[in-house]
């Protein structure tokens, strides 16, 4: 499927924000996976000492989207004892704001996702064919809209300047970046929702979509990129801090272009990812979670991954320590970190086996 970039284009990196040289790229350290780990450990307590010397953002607000089955084998990877086949998470929008330091104002939402397309990711919508209608509507549950929700908080969608994703699996942003042709599935040409807004991602993510590996075909949509417009996209490569206590960390191997939101606000540091779904899976040593704790111990694990592509799963382990190393410690729990999964464990009666131990639920800085 063509993309609006092809296999081998250079894709220019964009200029936005100021890069972070404290984190480098760890496939480059020599002695191998563990050598990795190390250094992740290590430039994470470095960049952390500078992260939070540059303030804090205006505000930052959760806006749940949709709760929705997930296999438990992926969301828990080898870990759970869970007899349920599936567990619940909530998909969550994050939107941050901030001043430049001349005074101009900034948006980002960060997971805007469009629920109703995103259905149509080929993993989801196999999953919805095999799966009655009633007990479909059961297991999933619809919040709220991306716009609904910018409209309650006010704030005109000609206002936001960035859309960034963890990674663009399941996601289809036509809606909200316009498209350069008529789209038959949409009976439309859409028109940007988000008519200033720039998507913030990752070289490698953008570089790999536009020749699938089978591994990845179930959880991308690539015909949804065939007419969007490539100036909508600003390509990074690495970590940089967008404002004032706003970065987006590089994190690679749950896909290869992985990156976190990182946030420093009254409360801390959070970091906020699909690299893992509870808080708990930074601590599994602490999680009641049927099976977890008695893993992590006989394996050695630090964390549990969210696996539901192993795209490069030694790097997505160092890059979950990472986040780990960067995140405080939770202010209502101090056994948790103030990582904020973005789609995050639910508890769910339908799901026995799968309930958390602990949730974040939202963040709020004002």
């Amino acid at each position: 499927m063509r993309m609006p970039w092809r296999q081998g284009d250079v894709l220019e990196l964009a200029s936005v924000g100021a890069q972070v040289d404290s984190l480098t790229d760890l496939s480059a350290i020599d002695g191998g996976p563990g050598a990795r780990l190390a250094a992740a450990r290590a430039q994470a307590v470095a960049f952390r000492q500078e992260f939070v010397r540059t303030g804090t953002p205006d505000s930052v607000t959760t806006c749940d989207l949709v709760t929705l089955p997930y296999p438990t084998r992926f969301g828990l990877f080898r870990a759970s004892r869970a007899i349920a086949p599936f567990l619940a998470i909530t998909n969550r929008m994050l939107v941050i704001k901030w001043h430049e330091s001349d005074g101009t104002p900034r948006v980002l939402l960060f997971e805007p996702s469009d629920v109703e397309l995103g259905r149509y990711t080929p993993y989801f919508d196999k999953l919805v064919e095999r799966t009655p209608d009633v007990v479909s509507k059961r297991m999933v549950t619809e919040h709220g809209t991306v716009v609904g929700h910018l409209s309650r908080l006010g704030i005109d969608p000609a206002e936001v300047d960035y859309l960034m994703f963890d990674h663009l699996h399941t996601q289809d942003l036509r809606r909200w970046i316009g498209t350069t042709a008529h789209q038959a599935d949409l009976g439309a040409q859409p028109k940007p929702v988000f008519r200033r807004a720039k998507v913030i991602v990752q070289r490698d993510e953008l570089a790999a979509m536009a020749d699938l590996h089978p591994l990845q075909r179930p959880w991308y949509q690539p015909g949804a990129y065939r007419d969007v417009p490539p100036e909508a996209f600003l390509p990074i490569d690495g970590s940089v801090v967008l404002g004032p206590g706003v970065a987006v960390v590089k994190t690679p191997g749950h896909v290869f272009g992985n990156q976190s939101l990182v946030l420093n606000t009254s409360t801390g540091v959070w970091v906020s990812s699909e690299n893992v779904i509870a808080a708990e899976c930074l601590t599994p040593e602490f999680s009641r979670l049927p099976g977890v704790a008695r893993w992590a111990r006989e394996w050695g694990q630090d964390i549990v991954l969210n696996a539901n592509t192993i795209e490069t799963t030694v790097d997505q382990y160092n890059s979950i320590v990472l986040e780990k190393t960067l995140a405080d410690r939770s202010q209502r729990d101090s056994r948790f970190l103030q990582f904020f999964p973005s789609s995050e464990l639910t508890a769910a009666w339908t799901n026995p086996g799968t309930s958390p131990t602990f949730t974040h639920g939202s963040i709020t800085h004002h």
